[in-house]
């Protein structure tokens, strides 16, 4: 099923498919979002481990190889990659959020030189590649992001990274607010089970955000006069 049709709400089962997308890597950018060393880590006992496997295993052997793949291609094409990820700038966490200060499944504690908070290795920054930090879900509202995009003419962004249904969902959500246009490739995102995946996907699409496969991204591109032969 082509990206045109798939992922349909109710609000879009019987809408025209969408035009082409072209992509210009001059005004497009690579958002990362989230993918840190923290979500990788055993939970506590091997019951909640067990649970978690499903995740685990997409995140290995999927969603990993799929955004490396993804920022090597826009690295290769002149397109700006840009990485997001959650932390705290004091070590008690007091300058974070209130969904972040909450018990629960949402709390964390990442101060921004802990290596759990680092973005995992496989995919880490190159040279003067941007990181924003943010005590926020939405990469968006809670940092210069904005600002940056806006300084670099960015008119697209294409979103990868976990938690589709969290922190990616309310990031695309606040871009398309902003009036970018933005792509979600879906094989390089990730929620804590494949069902809430999908569902997210469903609700996001063509309303905030076209959601992709990487395949079919990768033919998006405009050549670029930038890019490297």
């Amino acid at each position: 099923m082509s990206w045109k049709t798939a992922h349909r709400s109710f609000y879009y089962a019987g809408a025209e498919p969408p035009e082409d997308i072209r992509l210009d890597p001059a005004t497009t950018a690579l958002l990362v979002i989230d993918i840190q060393n923290t979500y990788l880590e055993p939970k506590e006992t091997l019951a909640e481990s067990a649970r978690w496997q499903p995740f685990y295993d997409r995140m290995r052997s999927t969603v990993i190889p799929n955004t490396a793949r993804l920022i090597a291609e826009a690295r290769r094409r002149g397109v700006e990659v840009i990485f997001a990820r959650i932390a705290c700038r004091t070590l008690d966490g007091r300058d974070r959020s209130l969904s972040q200060k909450k018990p629960g499944f949402n709390y964390l504690l990442l101060p921004k030189d802990r290596d759990d908070s680092q973005i995992v290795p496989e995919l880490a920054a190159r040279g003067d590649e941007i990181t924003v930090i943010k005590t926020t879900d939405s990469a968006l509202t809670g940092t210069n992001l904005r600002l940056t995009l806006a300084n670099l003419g960015i008119r697209d962004v294409i979103c990868a990274g976990i938690f589709t249904d969290q922190c990616v969902s309310s990031t695309v959500r606040s871009l398309a607010d902003e009036s970018f246009g933005v792509i979600v490739v879906e094989d390089c995102c990730a929620a804590a089970t494949m069902a809430l995946h999908d569902h997210e996907l469903e609700i996001i699409n063509m309303i905030y955000c076209h959601v992709v496969t990487l395949d079919e991204l990768v033919t998006f591109f405009e050549p670029s006069p930038h890019a490297p032969l």
